[in-house]
């Protein structure tokens, strides 16, 4: 949609209360200011006014950071940042000094396996070694092995009786050693 002379008043009436439009509208309100010939304040000298307006409203609309840049560094070089940046520089400082007080966090050592996981885990390597979930060494239906790996282990831990043949016997003789 192209930008009108509506646009340009809207956005003139908006700049004269003192708000932000926008990097995009910025760009088209200053090319559009640029190629009717209008003279704006912020912009400069009369003659270089269509100009600088257009390079500056090209420049906007293909790379809105450099504006941005140039922006800000202008500001600084007129000390319009100076405060700001002393605020800033008084808040770091205080931060740090607020964390150099608080205590460094305690160190966190690692969960224990209980005793159960153990059983687990020692009834998990006797499946694998055993032939009984595929070929020793590897296990081809994982989620079935730890099923019968933790209903056996939790049946030892409670004292019932376990099949002593079969891959339930393998898993159980294996979990006894640590229940």
């Amino acid at each position: 949609m192209a930008y009108t002379k509506d646009d340009f008043l809207a956005d003139l009436a908006i700049y004269s209360t003192g708000a932000v439009v926008g990097l995009k509208n910025t760009g088209k309100f200053l090319a559009y200011a640029g190629r009717k010939g209008i003279t704006l304040g912020a912009i400069g000298a009369r003659r270089a006014a269509p100009r600088v307006a257009g390079g500056i409203g090209y420049l906007a609309r293909r790379n809105p950071g450099i504006l941005a840049g140039l922006t800000l560094a202008e500001a600084y070089r007129m000390g319009l940042l100076d405060e700001p940046i002393e605020a800033t520089q008084e808040f770091i400082g205080e931060g740090i000094e607020t964390i150099q007080a608080t205590a460094p966090p305690k160190a966190t050592r690692a969960r224990r396996k209980t005793k159960f996981n153990k059983a687990v885990s020692v009834g998990m390597a006797a499946v694998r070694k055993s032939k009984s979930f595929g070929k020793p060494g590897t296990i081809n239906n994982a989620k079935r092995a730890f099923s019968a790996v933790t209903k056996v282990a939790s049946k030892v831990n409670k004292g019932k009786k376990v099949a002593a043949k079969g891959v339930t016997g393998t898993i159980a003789r294996a979990v006894r050693r640590i229940l």
